[in-house]
């Protein structure tokens, strides 16, 4: 695993705008950034990042199955307990599953480790199915890279391929997609999904989320009044089963992409589980619901809100010190600590992977890095090679 510079495209700015990649420089830094790529090796790739990545799916899916018939457990996930028989139902009745990221702290060497699961709105899904694949098959054809080079990169066609599956065997026809007002990297996400979709016969249509409604016949439905019966919503399950409409959910009158279920595993509370259910598995850091547990047990550990998103409200301590923190919303519900794994450091830039799985099937990885310790929304991207040499 290597970190490479290479010259950027002369023309790569104009050519995300015409492609609708409107949010590769934000705040006047740049998001996406092409001066360099990370290379691996096929074997580090299928191996390290791969095998791993199905085995962690395994794994977490168990949890799943363990929580939910667990109270003292499901207890621990803060999730009000008038929706927990509705959750053990979608997952009773194996409501269907879109797609996750694994973040993996790896430095080409070592065993990749777990940090978290991004398992109910992961983002950076355009930059990593199709961006970076573009800009692959543009460095070979003009010379940069080998002509046999290549990227861990099937997510484009998997996502196809599973909403050709939720057409044949769930009869999903058409599917509403949703995301929030205001947010140019989630609008780009959704429309992804739906150019995916489109692709694989689905009829799709949008609606943002300040706008979902709930018609006469109780179903969710656009400002028109056009129920749902099929939805992919990029917001997460903590907020809407808080919210307003919250409890007409209960009347199960749509399927939802991603399926409740989903609202164990993007929950923190499910590292300690894992740990309690696989202690000492190579891919699992150790992680504890107590921070008196933890102090007790790790020399160094992270704080990290049970609902969090993007790197926000997280502290790292060593040796009892807090050596970085992050800032935002979160906390109120609760914390887990997990043992600091610092992540690899590449000339000034700390680096972590993002493994995606669509169904139970690795399907490619995106790369962040930034020079603070704690990965956030803003971190750059950076594309990867993997050298056929």
């Amino acid at each position: 695993m290597r970190r490479i510079s290479i010259p950027e495209r002369q023309d790569w700015k104009a050519l995300a705008d015409d492609y609708g990649f409107h949010f590769h420089t934000m705040y006047g830094e740049p998001y996406w950034d092409e001066s360099a790529y990370y290379e691996f090796t096929l074997e580090q790739i299928e191996n390290d990042l791969e095998d791993p990545s199905e085995q962690l799916q395994t794994l977490c899916l168990e949890a799943v199955d363990e929580v939910l018939q667990r109270e003292s457990w499901l207890q621990q996930f803060q999730i009000p307990e008038q929706y927990w028989d509705w959750i053990k139902l979608s997952w009773d009745r194996k409501n269907p599953s879109l797609y996750s990221r694994f973040d993996l702290c790896y430095d080409g060497k070592s065993k990749a480790k777990l940090l978290e699961n991004n398992a109910d709105t992961p983002t950076s899904l355009y930059e990593s199915g199709f961006w970076q694949w573009l800009w692959l098959e543009q460095l070979i054809e003009n010379g940069s890279l080998a002509s046999n080079s290549d990227q861990f990169n099937s997510l484009q066609d998997k996502l196809i391929e599973r909403f050709r599956f939720f057409k044949q065997h769930y009869n999903i026809n058409e599917m509403a997609f949703s995301s929030c007002l205001d947010t140019e990297e989630d609008r780009a996400t959704v429309q992804y999904l739906q150019d995916c979709a489109k692709e694989a016969g689905i009829k799709d249509r949008f609606c943002y989320i300040e706008d979902i409604a709930t018609n006469e016949q109780h179903q969710f439905c656009d400002p028109e009044g056009l129920g749902f019966n099929a939805m992919f919503k990029l917001y997460p399950w903590e907020f809407m089963l808080r919210e307003e409409l919250g409890p007409k959910l209960l009347l199960d009158q749509c399927q939802w992409f991603e399926p409740p279920w989903k609202a164990i595993l993007s929950n923190k509370a499910i590292l300690p589980i894992l740990w309690q259910m696989f202690p000492g598995h190579p891919h699992l850091l150790p992680a504890y619901f107590s921070e008196k547990e933890a102090s007790e047990k790790l020399t160094n550990y992270v704080k990290k809100p049970i609902f969090s998103r993007e790197g926000a409200n997280i502290s790292i301590i060593k040796d009892g010190e807090e050596i970085a923190a992050s800032y935002g919303p979160y906390g109120e519900e609760g914390f887990i600590y997990q043992e600091y794994q610092a992540l690899p450091k590449f000339g000034d830039s700390y680096t972590l992977i993002g493994s995606w799985v669509v169904g139970n099937q690795a399907a490619g990885i995106s790369i962040r890095e930034d020079s603070e310790l704690i990965t956030q929304d803003l971190s750059r991207y950076l594309p990867h090679v993997i050298n056929n040499h």
